[in-house]
């Protein structure tokens, strides 16, 4: 059994931990139902439900780092390309249809640095290489168009998607049931 335990707050929630080649459930319904006064301050959000599943983690968790870009993937790849740490990148790509602006190599990037998990506000594209890859990713649809590359965006910055406003080092906990945001680190 696993427990999650808020650092500043006295609550907890346990979680059954799966066989050692597997991640341990965390379970987003769970947090929520234990902890609706943390739902009510605003120290842990969830997202709406508007991404699709992609990757073969469905369960991931870790600290947040924001990036705000718009139909260009240069910072995206960027950070990809760093040593993730266990983090979740978090990327506001303004919700934009029009083209990817993750692709297949820089997942598997992520995945060979040590990235847990990431979460675009637009959209994908090579969905079966992405797929193949043991790491958590969450984006609005596939799009076969690929981005611009002129490096534009901002790193590090409060980033609103989803209904929700997400800033740097927060913890975002994600499973098959949806996406929280807490403000402190549940731990282990």
């Amino acid at each position: 059994m696993l427990c999650l335990v808020n650092k500043s707050k006295a609550y907890d929630v346990c979680f059954t931990e799966l066989t050692s080649n597997k991640m341990a459930l965390v379970t987003t319904a769970e947090v929520c139902d234990a902890n609706p006064q943390l739902l009510g301050s605003g120290e842990l959000r969830a997202l709406q439900p508007i991404f699709q599943i992609y990757g073969r983690r469905p369960v991931f968790s870790g600290p947040i780092v924001t990036l705000k870009v718009f139909e260009d993937n240069v910072l995206v790849r960027e950070f990809l390309e760093e040593k993730g740490n266990g983090r979740v990148l978090v990327v506001d790509g303004g919700g934009s249809l029009r083209c990817a602006i993750l692709g297949g190599n820089p997942v598997v990037q992520a995945q060979n640095n040590g990235w847990a998990g990431i979460v675009v506000n637009g959209c994908v594209r090579d969905v079966d290489e992405i797929n193949g890859c043991d790491i958590g990713v969450r984006a609005l649809a596939s799009h076969p168009v690929k981005a611009n590359k002129k490096g534009n965006g901002e790193k590090y910055v409060p980033v609103t998607m989803a209904g929700t406003r997400i800033t740097n080092g927060e913890w975002l906990y994600a499973d098959t049931d949806g996406i929280l945001i807490s403000r402190t680190e549940l731990s282990v």
